[in-house]
C-alpha cells in the first residue's frame, strides 16, 4: 500500500494514471462513435439503439461512473503534472527541442479544458436538456442545422483528435512499451484511432450542413 501510495505521487505514477484512465475513455470513445453511426441508417436505427441502452440502466449507469472516475483522475493526473511542471521551470533553456516533436504534444494542456467545456455543452445539449426527450435522431439532425452548433461540434472534435493522438502516442511510453525500434507503429496506430474517430465525428455534423442527412 505504501509503495502504491508513493508511486502516485511521482510523475512516473501519475503519468500511469493518466495513461490507465485515457485507455478508458478511448475505449469509451469508440464505443460511443460506432453507436453514433446509427445515424446514417435513419432515425429508427438512431432512436431504437438510444432506446436499447436505456433499456440496460445498470450497463448505461454503470458505464457513467466508470468514465466519472477515468475522467477525475485524468483530470487530477494531469493539472498535478502541469502544475509540477511549471515549479520546474527555474529558467527556460535557451535551446528547446519537444521529444514528441509533435503540434498535438504542444497543445495537450489547451486541448485538454477545450475538451472538458465541449464535452459539458454535450451533455447538457444531447442528455440533460434535449429539444426533444426520447427523439435522439430529432435533436441531432435539428441542432445541427445550426452552423454555428455544428461548428462547436467541429472544433471540439478537432481538438479531440490532437488530445486523442499524442494521449494514445504517449500512453504507451508512460506504461513502458517504448523502443525506436516499434515506436513509427505506435505512432501509425495513434495516427489512425484519432484520423479515424475524429474524421468519423466530424462527418456528423457536416453531413447534415450539406443535406446528406435530413429529417
Amino acid at each position: 500500500m505504501q509503495r502504491a501510495l508513493t508511486l502516485h505521487q511521482t510523475t512516473i505514477g501519475k503519468k500511469v494514471l493518466m495513461a490507465v484512465s485515457g485507455a478508458i475513455i478511448v475505449g469509451f470513445t469508440i464505443g460511443h462513435f460506432l453507436g453514433n453511426l446509427n445515424l446514417y441508417l435513419g432515425p429508427e436505427a438512431l432512436n431504437g439503439y438510444a432506446e436499447f441502452l436505456h433499456s440496460l440502466p445498470a450497463l448505461v449507469w454503470g458505464t457513467r461512473l466508470v468514465l466519472l472516475f477515468a475522467f477525475g483522475v485524468h483530470v487530477a493526473s494531469a493539472y498535478s503534472l502541469w502544475t509540477r511542471n511549471r515549479q520546474a521551470r527555474g529558467s527556460r533553456y535557451k535551446q528547446r527541442k519537444d521529444l514528441a516533436t509533435d503540434y498535438a504534444a504542444r497543445t495537450m494542456y489547451w486541448t485538454g479544458p477545450i475538451l472538458l467545456l465541449y464535452l459539458v455543452y454535450h451533455l447538457l445539449h444531447f442528455t440533460i436538456l434535449p429539444a426533444h426527450p426520447g427523439d435522439v435522431y430529432r435533436n441531432v439532425v435539428e441542432g445541427f442545422q445550426d452552423p454555428l452548433i455544428a461548428g462547436v461540434y467541429i472544433v471540439g472534435n478537432l481538438a479531440l483528435g490532437f488530445h486523442l493522438f499524442h494521449g494514445i502516442f504517449s500512453a504507451f511510453q508512460s506504461l513502458g512499451a517504448n523502443h525506436p525500434r516499434y515506436n513509427r507503429y505506435r505512432r501509425d496506430l495513434a495516427i489512425a484511432i484519432s484520423a479515424l474517430i475524429t474524421i468519423g465525428n466530424v462527418s456528423f455534423p457536416v453531413s447534415v450542413l450539406t443535406g446528406v442527412v435530413t429529417l
